[in-house]
């Protein structure tokens, strides 16, 4: 029986320009972690010691695969081995991989990656803006830190984050601190694209592809050549829709909906979501490769209520982009709003801000705002709003890493960089176990 190759074209091209600067990264299996950096020529990969990427999986082979740097990708060939290599669930004896493409051999995923992909750990930004997103507290800087790399990449970008906390500014200004600055940004809402017509939306159509189909069409990713195609709500895609998708982002070639003919595409893909696709792909309602494929680099913005130390630069932004100012807040008002979990993040707060502006007064949280207490418990001090605020953070800080590492107290403590005993601690104060 013959071996099927996957739906993944050849991709090097003498007149693509310089050659990306790739690497090989493990993802998952043993050896998790563990990164080759591709510059040019040819790679070893397997169990042999003296491998270029050696690894630890007993279920791949001595020799297992060869890695050859293309201009634009690199081409991985399986040297017969035992398990095989394989590419969206099909084996392969050899397939040129655009980043972002993954690669399973026995146990093991390796995910093709640019070698400027920001690295764990990426000390934070000295900056306290990027572009149009602002911040100075730690969790924003260190979202800086990683922008500030992305956008000297050509990478595809995967945005998370809670409605309201800029996931489209930040697209924005990726774009336009990007080097496809001088080429459109064209935005594609999913949540709001009808079941039946969100094809067209994605790929465009030709004339009389369906009722309606008056003309001809051309979609986002015709329509940004030579930009950014900009996927709000990625989650929202319809499953029967997402190998297309697929194909789009791996090939870069595009056929609209009714037509005969793939045309090529030269954009940069940011999408965007505030749905746990890892939890989606469990549930089989997005497809594993298609994640890995957009989420070549991933980039989660914080809600407000874990960067409430930005809310008076950020008002103060927010009033100078209306052309007003209201003074300098008085430090009860600022209590007050840092005491509120602002559930509609830096969306609601702007709202707050708009109207307080337009009334000239200073801004008051909305009238369904539920307080911890601060307010009607006379406690307007300095120390008992610090404390309140510490408090909120410690439990919102230490619930989501425990839900991130599955309960894993031992997991969460190394991800946190604590000492598992304080962590401990911190579970029982906060009745968190």
């Amino acid at each position: 029986m013959s071996e099927q190759r996957p739906r993944t074209e050849a991709i090097s091209d003498a007149s693509a320009g310089q050659p990306l600067s790739l690497k090989l990264v493990v993802i998952a299996g043993p050896d998790f972690g563990r990164e080759l950096k591709l510059d040019r020529g040819t790679y070893r990969i397997g169990k042999d010691p003296a491998a270029d990427l050696p690894l630890g999986d007993v279920s791949v082979s001595h020799l297992h695969l060869l890695a050859e740097v293309l201009d634009q990708g690199v081409r991985l060939v399986d040297q017969g081995s035992t398990n095989g290599s394989f590419c969206e669930g099909m084996r392969f004896n050899s397939v040129d991989a655009r980043p972002g493409v993954t690669v399973r051999l026995g146990r093991t995923v390796l995910k093709v990656a640019p070698a400027a992909e920001p690295p764990r750990g990426l000390p934070p930004s000295q900056a306290t803006r990027f572009g149009d997103l602002v911040g100075e507290s730690l969790a924003m800087r260190q979202v800086f830190a990683v922008l500030e790399r992305l956008a000297t990449s050509d990478a595809d970008v995967l945005l998370s984050g809670e409605t309201g906390t800029g996931k489209e500014l930040c697209a924005r200004s990726l774009h336009r601190l990007g080097a496809r600055a001088k080429g459109p940004l064209v935005v594609c809402d999913l949540a709001t694209a009808a079941p039946t017509l969100v094809e067209s939306e994605l790929f465009g159509h030709v004339k009389g592809a369906f009722t309606g189909a008056g003309a001809d069409r051309a979609g986002p990713f015709e329509t940004a050549k030579g930009g950014v195609v900009f996927l709000d709500e990625i989650g929202d895609l319809p499953l029967e829709v997402q190998p297309r998708l697929l194909r789009v982002l791996e090939n870069r070639m595009v056929k609209r909906v009714g037509g005969a003919d793939y045309q090529k595409v030269d954009v940069r893909v940011i999408a965007a979501t505030q749905r746990d696709l890892e939890a989606l792909v469990r549930e089989g309602r997005f497809r594993q490769d298609l994640f890995f494929r957009l989420a070549v680099s991933t980039v989660r913005l914080p809600p407000l209520r874990e960067r409430l130390a930005d809310l008076p630069v950020l008002i103060d932004d927010m009033l100078a982009r209306a052309k007003r100012s209201m003074g300098k807040l008085r430090p009860e008002t600022l209590a007050l709003l840092s005491d509120y979990a602002w559930p509609g993040n830096v969306r609601e707060l702007r709202n707050a801000i708009d109207v307080a502006a337009s009334l000239d007064q200073e801004p008051q949280l909305p009238a369904h705002a539920k307080r911890s207490g601060l307010e009607s418990s006379g406690e307007r001090g300095f120390h008992q709003a610090k404390g309140r605020l510490v408090d909120a953070f410690e439990a919102d800080y230490v619930r989501s890493l425990l839900a991130e590492c599955k309960g894993n107290v031992a997991a969460a403590a190394r991800q946190a960089g604590l000492d598992r005993a304080y962590l401990h601690r911190l579970i029982k104060k906060h009745k968190l176990s």
